[in-house]
């Protein structure tokens, strides 16, 4: 057995967030998720919507909407409407890709038909390749 090195790359899950190039965090990423999600159905949400569907407080959503403002990903009016921007949109759209697919994946592992809360909790951790890889993956296993 090889011996470990200090530069094998070992860290903490703190570690490996601080040295992601990502600049979106695991909670801005649910937040423009489910801001995509609802936006599928209405050009824009309200904070009570989000409030709503994420089981959270008002301000916490108040919060997260200025953070995702500044990150040039919605634009939202004082008391009113959060749109998506391009950036937005795009980003978005590939949470909610990124979500299908580990959720195809995981139901067609488990032989189920809801592994929400599971997707939930990991799909912040896995990279463009790995996500398109389980695509794939997941067309070979519900092949008939």
């Amino acid at each position: 057995m090889r011996e470990m090195s200090q530069s094998d790359g070992f860290y903490t899950m703190k570690g490996y967030a601080l040295n992601a190039d990502g600049e979106l965090t695991s909670a801005m990423e649910d937040y423009l998720e489910m801001i995509s999600r609802l936006t599928r159905q209405n050009e824009s949400v309200r904070v009570s919507d989000l409030s709503k569907m994420l089981h959270v407080k008002a301000s916490s959503v108040t919060k997260m909407v200025q953070q995702l403002g500044q990150a040039g990903l919605i634009l939202a009016e004082k008391y009113g409407d959060i749109y998506l921007t391009d950036k937005g949109r795009k980003t978005g759209n590939y949470l909610l890709y990124r979500h299908e697919v580990l959720h195809g994946f995981l139901c067609a592992l488990n032989h189920s038909d809801n592994e929400l809360e599971q997707v939930e909790k990991i799909e912040h951790f896995l990279d463009r390749t790995t996500v398109k890889n389980l695509e794939l993956l997941t067309a070979q296993l519900t092949e008939k």
